[in-house]
């Protein structure tokens, strides 16, 4: 059959017609709500003052990302899908690749950025004072844009290689063929990119919870005198808290969405890559993608001012 016919400089892979069209609905989907939702974001925190606080730059920086993510990714995967096959070409699959870990990265990054923040302002107040400015909030936006840029120029610069993946209408970093460049790369990106900051947010979240506990504990002890000082602090920490819960269902949503793609790249890192079939990387890599869609719906739900 055509099953190893050499396109370009890939091979196809042999499917249904159907299956293709499905992707390509699934993923124009994603696309439109992915530009819309995370469209209106930006929106709305353009349109309203009050909403242009520091630590809302960074909900905007990861709506930011998000949209740049839905943007370049879904109508590529989409026209390939109708293709059934990479048609941009070696460059086309660089550069596609290149939008994908860059604004994926910054996405993950961004919610290190977050907990990081909440944690900050909820466990250390005072410190906060000092630490709270629009300049640092830019500052370590700059470093979250940087970060993600060194790790998505590595395949570029020859620490692995960007190629097409699953159903050969996307492209990725190379997981499956194993080199130690390739094997090196994966394993840092999985670790540097997922686990670590999942591991530094998860740390985090438990300070902030157990902060929290302690405060409203303090306050049941105290007498009038003092309780009525206490309270604004307590109503302070509360309104903190809501953001920090906010960005808890954000950040677990966004775990979800990447964490069979983890999967999938650790299986064949470890040498196993012979079980995946093309479907058990395409399904992954849809999932990854529609990460960009869940944190307007989620801010639309619970985050009163912006609603």
């Amino acid at each position: 059959g055509k099953m190893d016919v050499e396109r370009g400089f890939y091979q196809l892979v042999e499917v249904q017609d159907h299956v293709h069209y499905i992707f390509a609905f699934v993923v124009s989907v994603i696309g439109t709500v992915g530009v819309t939702g995370n469209a209106l974001v930006m929106y709305a925190f353009y349109c309203n003052k009050k909403l242009r606080t520091p630590p809302n730059f960074f909900i905007v920086n990861l709506a930011v990302s998000d949209f740049l993510m839905a943007v370049t990714q879904s109508p590529i995967f989409f026209v390939n899908s109708l293709y059934k096959g990479w048609i941009f070409g070696e460059t086309g699959c660089k550069i596609y690749a290149f939008c994908g870990a860059l604004f994926g990265i910054a996405s993950m990054i961004n919610l290190l950025a977050i907990s990081i923040d909440r944690y900050v302002v909820i466990t250390k107040p005072l410190k906060a004072l000092q630490w709270t400015s629009a300049r640092r909030t830019y500052l370590i936006i700059a470093l979250v844009w940087l970060y993600s840029l060194s790790w998505s120029l590595a395949p570029l610069l020859g620490w692995s290689s960007y190629i097409p993946e699953g159903l050969m209408t996307s492209c990725t970093w190379d997981y499956v063929t194993s080199t130690p460049a390739n094997k090196s790369y994966t394993l840092m990106l999985c670790c540097f990119v997922f686990f670590i900051p999942l591991g530094i947010i998860s740390y985090c979240y438990v300070c902030m919870f157990l902060a929290i506990r302690q405060a409203s504990r303090d306050v049941e002890q105290l007498g009038n005198q003092v309780r009525k000082s206490t309270l604004i602090q307590q109503h302070s920490i509360k309104t903190e808290w809501k953001l920090a819960k906010i960005a808890f269902v954000v950040i677990i949503v966004f775990v979800l969405s990447w964490s069979p793609y983890a999967c999938v790249t650790l299986i064949a890192w470890a040498g196993y890559g012979g079980i995946l079939n093309p479907y058990s990387k395409a399904v992954p890599a849809v999932i990854a993608k529609s990460s960009a869609i869940y944190n307007p719906v989620i801010y639309a739900i619970i985050h009163s001012k912006y609603r």
